[in-house]
């Protein structure tokens, strides 16, 4: 009775309102024998002889209760999230529609407990609440039917937990756990330094201590809780340039754990072969070290470990892993921005931002932390991606707001956990492109769709994005005696390959001849983003009446944006091309139009300064321009070019884009 419909996570319940009160209670009946069976199931352990000690994991995280309080919180999280299906895409693609629909039946205990809380837009209107997504076409329904046998692990660092008092440190330990019921596995990694100087020793004790701290709270959160792992790392002794350190020594002791979704807590310490000591290192070495043992799908058979549990994974297609999540839980919170009105970085493209990002910051502690990215990153696949927050961040939207009345059903909605909806939509929790002035912090908090931004920062090794001409040499400007127009035959552009991306993307064949002639000596620039994924044409137009050379009333005009289709929707490209566009090609504004049916226009609508729906057409205009409503002129010039700019498309019959 539960499944995903249209793009909201949602209960099919409109039967059961209506059904009558016998019918009612045989449906939740049914529904509670079903998930009590599973949860049944659940609990008991694989069979696995691997090793006595998985063996004891196994009964531990058998006899741990179940908590059921931690159900409702992570489902209210998911419903509170705002997540639609084709945000939500990611997600379901790596654990598919049919561990979706199980999940989803979970929140059927929801509706059974009169909880007295606010379900968020379980029954708003799919239009409501649905985030617009640059894409030329309908959300599809169609989901992989595949059940991937890998396991997903989440890696998270928390740094300085010893700051954490017990409330925030609860709230953090409670999403994680909700992690595992998303399906994730996760480990944790603890870090704490602080910039005070220890000796070994003493950073051995303390780091254990904070390791205990951390399962204890994890094991009061239900699921099959969280275990001290010790012993996984060693420290090479090899020297020359590229050498690893820290390596991970003994990975199967990593193994059993994770597959039982116990969450294995592991202290920076290595064994040193070489003088058969235990030694301290640093948790960002830790990290690598684990992102290297997990990249990709692999095999755990490594040197040292037990060669009867490595032989024994070979052979196991469910031995496999791929670390898809980073996520660091940092006091500092997001990497800083003088630029955002919020503060941070809200997406880093590292392949193309990480240098001028790096030159801006100041503590030693942000330089750390991007530049752990920037490696652990380069090691895994570009699907993967990391996430920077503060621990207060993690735990505060995990704790229960003031009812706001006295009735039995009225409470204050909770504060977005941004860490959910990040895992379940692989995004920042707003996009990256919105202008200054309706960023989180900007607006007045009227909404629950953007509740109280935290500073976090959303990271992907993204892609490389050239910009032709480059707008660092030379700033963009109007055609001139002095300054030819842009050849779209230019070396620096695979013309082919820009047809094609404009074809996939519209959805239709451009009359390339047509085009060609129209944007003849009228060319400003080109974005391309990555491997052709994403890019832009502009323009220099003038309005009809005046001549094609007159620079007083020459307008910049974005002629095509496009994204292959593959990538609409997801991994950011929309958002680095437009970035691209009003940072470094043309800040002080552009002009474009749509058609007023485009289901893309949402998408625009957030991030131009101004819209206006042209009369007697089916074009409504956007720019990023500043005062353009207040300048009479400038306004004509935008409109008239709007209107005259004629398609190029083979296909007439359909309306023009």
């Amino acid at each position: 009775m539960f499944h995903f419909r249209g793009s909201q996570l949602s209960l099919n319940v409109s039967n059961y309102r209506h059904a009558p009160r016998g019918v009612k209670n045989s449906f939740w009946s049914s529904q509670y024998r079903y998930l009590t069976a599973k949860s049944a199931a659940h609990a008991q352990p694989a069979e696995d002889a691997n090793t006595s000690y998985a063996a004891q994991l196994t009964e531990e995280a058998g006899s741990r209760k179940y908590n059921g309080t931690i159900d409702q919180d992570l489902f209210l999280n998911v419903l509170e999230s705002s997540a639609t299906r084709r945000d939500a895409r990611p997600y379901i693609s790596i654990f598919g529609p049919q561990k979706a629909h199980t999940t989803v039946n979970h929140i059927g205990r929801l509706m059974q407990k009169d909880i007295g809380v606010n379900l968020g837009n379980l029954y708003l209107p799919r239009a409501v609440d649905e985030k617009p997504t640059f894409s030329q076409a309908q959300a599809s329904s169609t989901a992989s039917t595949d059940i991937s046998r890998t396991i997903h692990v989440a890696l998270i660092k928390i740094r300085e937990p010893q700051s954490l008092d017990f409330e925030t440190l609860e709230g953090v330990c409670r999403t994680i756990s909700q992690l595992e019921m998303l399906g994730y596995r996760c480990g944790i990694v603890v870090d704490i330094e602080d910039g005070q100087k220890r000796e070994g020793k003493e950073e051995a004790k303390q780091v254990n201590d904070q390791v205990d701290r951390i399962v204890e709270s994890v094991n009061r959160h239900g699921g099959q809780g969280a275990k001290r792992i010790d012993g996984v790392y060693g420290i090479s002794t090899q020297g020359g340039l590229g050498s690893t350190r820290v390596r991970v020594k003994y990975p199967d002791l990593l193994l059993p754990p994770l597959r039982r979704g116990v969450i294995p807590v592991i202290a920076p310490i290595a064994f040193a072969s070489h003088d058969q000591r235990l030694t301290p290192v640093t948790a960002n070495e830790a990290v690598l070290a684990l992102t290297r043992a997990f990249a990709g799908t692999q095999n755990w058979a490594v040197a040292g470990s037990d060669p009867g549990a490595s032989a024994q994974a070979s052979n196991s297609p469910r031995m496999h892993t791929s670390l898809d999540r980073i996520i660091l839980l940092d006091p500092l919170g997001g990497i800083p921005s003088p630029d955002k009105g919020h503060g941070s970085h809200v997406f880093i493209n590292l392949e193309q931002e990480f240098d001028t990002v790096k030159q801006d910051l100041q503590q030693v502690a942000h330089v750390r932390n991007l530049d752990l990215l920037k490696q652990a990153l380069a090691l895994l696949p570009p699907t993967s991606s990391a996430f920077l927050i503060t621990p207060e961040a993690v735990a505060h939207s995990e704790t229960q707001p003031p009812a706001s009345s006295k009735g039995p059903r009225v409470r204050t909605r909770r504060q977005r956990n941004p860490l959910i909806h990040n895992v379940l939509t692989d995004k920042p929790v707003y996009s990256s492109s919105l202008p200054l002035h309706r960023s989180p912090k900007r607006v007045a908090q009227t909404s629950t769709s953007v509740s109280n931004a935290s500073p976090a920062t959303f990271f992907k090794r993204g892609m490389p994005v050239s910009i032709v001409p480059d707008p660092l040499e030379k700033k963009w400007s109007p055609p001139s005696a002095n300054h030819l127009p842009l050849n779209l035959f230019d070396s620096r552009i695979d013309v082919a390959r820009l047809l094609h991306l404009i074809n996939d993307s519209f959805r239709r064949e451009l009359d390339v001849a047509h085009y060609l002639d129209r944007i003849k000596n009228r060319i400003a620039g080109v974005i391309i983003a990555g491997e052709y994924e994403g890019g832009a044409i502009f323009t220099w137009e003038t309005p009809p009446g005046y001549p094609s050379n007159d620079s007083q009333h020459m307008v910049p005009y974005l002629d095509k944006f496009a994204v292959l289709q593959k990538s609409q929707g997801s991994g950011g490209v929309a958002d680095i091309v437009f970035k691209a566009m009003v940072r470094d090609c043309f800040p002080n504004g552009v002009c474009w139009r749509s058609r007023s049916d485009n289901v893309v226009n949402k998408w625009y609508f957030e991030r131009a300064k101004g819209t206006w729906k042209m009369p007697g057409t089916n074009w409504t205009m956007f720019w990023t321009t500043e005062g353009v409503e207040r300048d009479g002129s400038l306004f004509s010039d935008y409109s008239e070019v709007c209107r005259a700019v004629v398609p190029s498309w083979l296909d007439t019959t359909k309306a023009p884009d």
